[in-house]
């Protein structure tokens, strides 16, 4: 069993050497996610904390009040 994950374990590493030489050699040229990773990432950032800014201070909603106290049961009718 030795040889045989030894033989395997020589295959994977051989495969990673042989990856990592061609991507060595290849001309990088930058990629959509280079040029406009970050604008697009800020600009995801700033929308989001706009309209939650909004809906927090404008929209009206009464946020986490306990219904408890205020409202009383009805009469039952029969």
């Amino acid at each position: 069993m030795f040889p045989v994950a030894r033989a395997a374990l020589s295959l994977t590493a051989r495969g990673f050497q042989h990856t990592a030489v061609r991507q060595a050699h290849r001309k990088h040229e930058p990629d959509f996610h280079d040029k406009y990773g970050n604008l697009l990432l800020l600009g995801g950032a700033a929308v989001f904390t706009a309209v939650w800014g909004y809906v927090l201070t404008q929209a009206g909603i009464q946020w986490g009040l306990s219904p408890v106290g205020r409202i009383t049961p009805k009469e039952w009718r029969e």
